[in-house]
């Protein structure tokens, strides 16, 4: 009998360790609000509140938060709604998904040495997962700061994106390579009256891409 019991808090423990986790919001400006699991409806949030599994964090015009979750710092930008969808733990691994519901967020990974986490921010878009890493993403594009990211869209194969560069997704629903991200910011612009370039999938996802790559947040 006493071996059943210690077989069965041994086990409790294991399931403690990789389900129990939770984020904590270390700093906040302006508008912050959040919804628990279950909640019916919003309410203020307060710097040290326990940020669950499925909680809602959400940002107003001039809000800003800061979560902890682990050995990560998410920073909330304004106008911006998401949730942790997973949060576990194992004896030397981080499990964190973040769906990334509007606006944009800057993810900072450092796990400690002998440890790893596997970090991943998900639109209805597309996807972000890392291993140790800086980048900013807003559903659409992607800057990446430090380390690498393996960026996935609706449609087409990932591509990894490295520190220093950007992507985003096409019209297509897939993520286009960081190179030719790269290299349309480079080309020339085109003579005063000379006629617009063929609209090409191709030339459509670059001028997608002149438009949107505003990355500098901060």
């Amino acid at each position: 009998m006493r071996s059943f019991l210690t077989v069965i808090l041994m086990s409790a423990g294991i399931v403690f360790c990789a389900f129990g986790q939770n984020g904590v919001l270390r700093e906040m400006s302006g508008e912050v609000e959040i919804k628990a699991a279950g909640a019916s409806s919003f309410s203020a949030a307060r710097i040290g509140d326990t940020i669950a599994q499925n909680t809602i964090v959400s940002t107003g015009f001039r809000g800003t938060a800061v979560i902890e979750v682990g050995s990560s710092l998410i920073t909330v930008r304004p106008l911006t709604r998401l949730s942790l969808s997973e949060i576990q733990r194992s004896s030397n691994t981080e499990n964190v998904n973040v769906n990334l519901q509007t606006g944009r967020v800057r993810v900072d990974v450092n796990p400690p040495a002998g440890t790893k986490t596997n970090l991943t921010v998900q639109s209805t878009v597309a996807s972000a997962s890392v291993r140790g890493t800086v980048f900013e993403f807003d559903t659409y594009n992607l800057n990446v700061n430090e380390g690498s990211v393996v960026f996935g869209g609706s449609s087409g194969p990932v591509v990894m994106v490295n520190p220093g560069n950007n992507t985003f997704v096409g019209n297509d629903g897939a993520p286009v390579n960081p190179v030719v991200v790269a290299s349309s910011s480079l080309a020339p612009s085109s003579p005063v009256g000379a006629p617009p370039p063929e609209t090409t999938t191709a030339a459509a996802v670059i001028n997608y891409g002149d438009m949107s790559i505003n990355l500098d947040y901060d």
